[in-house]
């Protein structure tokens, strides 16, 4: 059964499910580039690695207690002799543990010398929430963005901060393409949940013709090969994170439509 969203349907954003769709989509990337690109160029899956605490985690959580006197027998009242209060029982807390987070990434390389011509990056939640995860990501971006290597961001996620441009442009979701010789300029996609995905090309060198990535395409495939329309329940689930009061009703009336929802 097809998405019923004519574009990113916005309940594969849940955590549930976005690292599946993410790790999917890559795949899906790398297997309709790589016969176009051929034999200048390959497609290399890359995987970025880091070691940070569980961010969504306290340091220490520690409730909210109320300390109570022990009770002091009544023969004991007159003694001197030094009675032990009873024990505390303990708290049960939670603590940060170290995890490796891993997140790939594409790169385009031309094959006679290895030289790394695009990247490309498909935003996680990591990336777009404070922590390690939007540090490391920055860093990277900022390098590419520094050099002649093209770079394509791609953000399906409404939650989160969006990543930095000089204009401020709102949208749901956004696809960004740089080319090196634009530098500082680049092409913005920037589109909301009732919009289909735009179609965009893949920076490439100036010679070479650029192939077209269409994305929508390639995430319909993957709706129906990953059998989401089993996996999600359109009649009660909420999506996460929430929907404008908009954009919720045009969800409901939409999925109505379709009999998804009673």
């Amino acid at each position: 059964m097809p998405s019923p969203f004519p574009g990113m349907n916005p309940y594969l954003e849940h955590p549930d499910f976005w690292p599946g769709l993410h790790h999917l989509l890559i795949s899906e990337l790398v297997r309709l580039l790589s016969p176009q690109l051929r034999p200048k160029y390959l497609v290399s899956l890359e995987v970025r690695m880091y070691e940070t605490d569980d961010e969504n985690t306290l340091l220490v959580g520690i409730p909210d207690v109320s300390v109570l006197r022990p009770k002091i027998p009544p023969n004991s009242l007159t003694s001197n002799v030094a009675i032990a209060a009873h024990p505390a029982q303990p708290l049960t807390v939670k603590i940060p543990i170290p995890i490796t987070v891993r997140e790939g990434y594409l790169e385009i390389k031309e094959v006679a010398n290895q030289e790394v011509i695009t990247v490309i990056e498909i935003l996680s939640p990591t990336n777009k929430r404070h922590g390690k995860g939007r540090e490391k990501y920055e860093q990277k971006r900022k390098n590419i963005l520094g050099s002649r290597t093209n770079f394509v961001e791609i953000d399906l996620l409404r939650s989160g901060q969006i990543m930095p441009i000089i204009n401020n442009i709102q949208s749901d979701y956004r696809i960004l393409i740089c080319r090196g010789e634009h530098r500082p300029l680049g092409d913005l996609y920037a589109f909301n949940l009732r919009d289909s995905i735009p179609i965009f090309p893949l920076p490439l060198r100036l010679e070479d013709n650029e192939p077209m990535i269409d994305l929508q395409g390639l995430l319909n495939e993957i709706y129906e090969l990953a059998a989401y329309d089993l996996k999600i329940d359109y009649n009660s689930w909420e999506v996460v994170p929430k929907l404008s009061d908009a954009d919720g009703a045009w969800v409901d009336s939409l999925l109505r439509d379709q009999g998804l929802r009673q």
